[in-house]
């Protein structure tokens, strides 16, 4: 593996969508290439393309066209259930929704990931403990969903993400539903798991007053072109 070389690259990146009988291009033609270790931002107004590119790059969808290559590997082609097997070891996700299970505690999300990510069972309680401590929840750990707040809830949501300990994460619109200080509260800590735990986070945001935490900003504009 070249350590100086993106761990995500797309070239002649195009993606269509039939609506109404006609073809609807939201990606084209696109060129990028993302740093290992590093903090980027996709921006651009609703209909821009940002979520339709994070989803290809996440292996959440397929291109009409182009490449997308993680880790010098082109994703596209491969079939599902190794797409399937590289999301679940290799990436982890934070959706705007959050996406817990509510039946659960914190500290019970975070395990239950691992064991979906196949994560050594010897070492799994551990791991579990060490990401909610390293996100703040060391105390509330035993909480279940609904007695978190919106932040704690998001918080679970990241410690679940880098858990299995994967070299990209990916974040869709993650502070939509925050109010602004607990969503810059949140930003802060994917910069600190970015320097600290070495990963490459990817996010799409719509607010400028996430931007200066960020080592790359990508902004697209309607059609996907950056």
């Amino acid at each position: 593996m070249d350590r100086c070389a993106p761990i995500l690259e797309t070239r002649g990146l195009c993606r269509e969508f039939r609506a109404g009988g006609e073809a609807v291009r939201v990606l084209r033609d696109l060129d990028l290439a993302i740093p290992r270790g590093s903090l980027t931002m996709l921006t651009g107004r609703s209909g821009s393309g940002k979520t339709t590119l994070l989803n290809l790059l996440g292996a959440l969808d397929r291109p009409t066209s182009g490449q997308v290559r993680f880790d010098g590997l082109d994703i596209a082609g491969l079939s599902e259930s190794r797409r399937d097997r590289l999301r679940r070891q290799r990436m982890g996700f934070v959706f705007q929704s959050i996406a817990l299970v509510a039946a659960m505690t914190a500290y019970e999300n975070v395990d239950f990931g691992l064991r979906v990510a196949g994560f050594d069972p010897r070492r799994r309680r551990d791991r579990a403990q060490e990401v909610l401590e390293c996100v703040g929840l060391g105390k509330r750990m035993r909480h279940r969903t609904q007695e978190l707040s919106g932040g704690e809830q998001q918080r679970v949501a990241i410690a679940r993400a880098i858990a299995h300990r994967p070299p990209v994460v990916f974040a869709d619109e993650p502070t939509a539903e925050l109010d602004s200080r607990t969503g810059l509260q949140v930003v802060g800590l994917f910069r600190t798991l970015v320097e600290r735990e070495g990963l490459t986070l990817v996010m799409t945001t719509h607010d400028p007053d996430m931007i200066d935490l960020a080592d790359q900003v990508l902004s697209l504009d309607e059609g996907g072109t950056p």
